[in-house]
């Protein structure tokens, strides 16, 4: 886990999908300990998938004063994301990517992403989310990987600092709930069979 200067982080601007208004970073865990969840993009296939999964956190996370937030990288494809129900927390765009740069969140090459987007995990989860009936695109900014941050209430610590190394990492829900120090009921998705049909997803 990188050293997150959640100052200079938290200046970061925000705007709320809900109502396009801007927000500080720093404000969504000013008052609660927060589940920040980037996106690579909202049309991504597994994005969505790891979407579901995280949202079926909520419940405990509500019931435990901790806000679950969404974040992707462009406005590109959030109208299709939140029409699918793919996640049940807060949605928000950081149109200028600093929060991804400022927390490591790579870029991929025009070469780099081709061998990223075929990884094992990338399969994985593409199968996962495609036995679930969830389908993708591939409109939108395909370069940029996400990750999870967690931070306690008044930006004390930084409890996770998750970085995607392939475009199919994901935080387990265990992880995210050891983290805030809370049980859940909440039950991973089963890994399935990768077939030809999903791993290019």
């Amino acid at each position: 886990m990188a050293n997150v200067d959640l100052v200079k982080v938290g200046e970061n601007l925000l705007k709320r999908g809900e109502t396009g208004e801007s927000v500080a970073l720093q404000s969504l865990w000013q008052d609660q300990p927060v589940v920040l969840f980037f996106l690579r993009r909202f049309g991504c296939q597994v994005c969505r998938w790891m979407a579901t999964e995280i949202s079926k956190l909520e419940p405990d996370l509500k019931a435990n004063g901790v806000a679950l937030v969404g974040v992707g990288p462009e406005e590109f494809g959030l109208k299709e994301f939140k029409e699918g129900g793919f996640f049940k927390g807060s949605i928000y765009v950081d149109e200028h990517k600093k929060s991804y740069k400022d927390l490591g969140f790579k870029r991929y090459t025009a070469l780099s992403v081709v061998p990223a987007a075929l990884g094992k995990k990338v399969r994985d989860a593409a199968s996962k989310a495609s036995a679930g009936g969830i389908q993708g695109n591939f409109s939108g900014d395909l370069l940029q990987s996400g990750g999870m941050l967690i931070v306690s209430k008044g930006g004390e610590k930084v409890l996770v600092h998750f970085i995607q190394d392939s475009p199919g990492d994901h935080l387990p829900l265990e992880d995210i709930c050891k983290a805030l120090g809370i049980s859940a009921n909440a039950k991973a998705g089963q890994r399935p069979v990768c077939n030809d049909d999903v791993c290019t997803r």
